[in-house]
């Protein structure tokens, strides 16, 4: 019995994280400035290099360079290690949150294929390599989002506030912010950020749970893949 409780308690948001080394207030401050040049100065979608007559790069490798380059910003800005912000390999992830991993991506698979799966096979026309190269933008481009609004400003947001607080400012900033701004032009726009902020504040309560960024960040851009196209 207790061999199955450990996989099952992952969907109570119940997981083994092991406790990470605290930082300094300076180290959260840089934090604070890298989320602040990466989502308003360059812009979640590298919207600044637009004023500049470079070459359009394929948008995975343009999501790939922002997550390397926030990656570097945190280890050599902030002095932080990447387990600071939840970056684990799959050997040190507990048995719960390998278990919750697999459980949840195979389920989310399903279901997903189940809805969008006569959309999906329609816009790839049998093409396996555009799906995989939107495979690959939707799983970087989810990652990214983790990264940024999970890893970098929850993280630091929760040190100096508390896990509620900090949850939800985070999340609202997920929601309304820079990211998914562009929704205000859209129809009926209070549904969409209603759906945002739901998803966004199931992926915050995970994180926390689990200290597990991997886990949220696949999940995102599994989701992307599929709903986004």
């Amino acid at each position: 019995m207790s061999a199955l409780v450990r996989h099952l308690k992952g969907h109570i948001f119940v997981f083994d994280a092991p406790q990470t080394p605290p930082y300094e207030p300076a180290a959260g401050l840089r934090l604070l400035l890298i989320f602040l040049l990466m989502e308003f100065v360059l812009g979640p979608r590298l919207s600044l290099l637009g004023l500049y007559p470079l070459p359009q790069l394929p948008g995975w490798i343009r999501i790939l360079l922002m997550i390397l380059l926030a990656l570097v910003l945190v280890n050599r800005f902030a002095r932080l290690s990447l387990r600071q912000i939840g970056l684990r390999p799959w050997r040190d992830w507990s048995v719960t949150e390998r278990s919750y991993f697999i459980q949840v991506f195979i389920i989310a698979n399903v279901v997903f294929l189940l809805i969008y799966g006569s959309r999906l096979k329609a816009m790839l026309g049998g093409s396996w390599g555009l799906g995989l190269v939107l495979f690959l933008t939707g799983l970087l481009w989810g990652f990214q989002q983790e990264l940024m609004y999970r890893g970098i400003l929850q993280t630091e947001l929760v040190r100096r506030w508390g896990t509620i607080p900090g949850i939800l400012v985070g999340n609202l900033i997920f929601t309304f912010g820079p990211l998914h701004f562009y929704h205000f032009k859209g129809h009926a726009p209070l549904p969409i950020f209603g759906a945002i902020f739901a998803i966004g504040l199931l992926f915050a309560v995970i994180f926390r749970r689990s200290g597990n960024l991997l886990i949220v960040g696949i999940l995102h851009g599994l989701g992307n893949f599929y709903i986004g196209g």
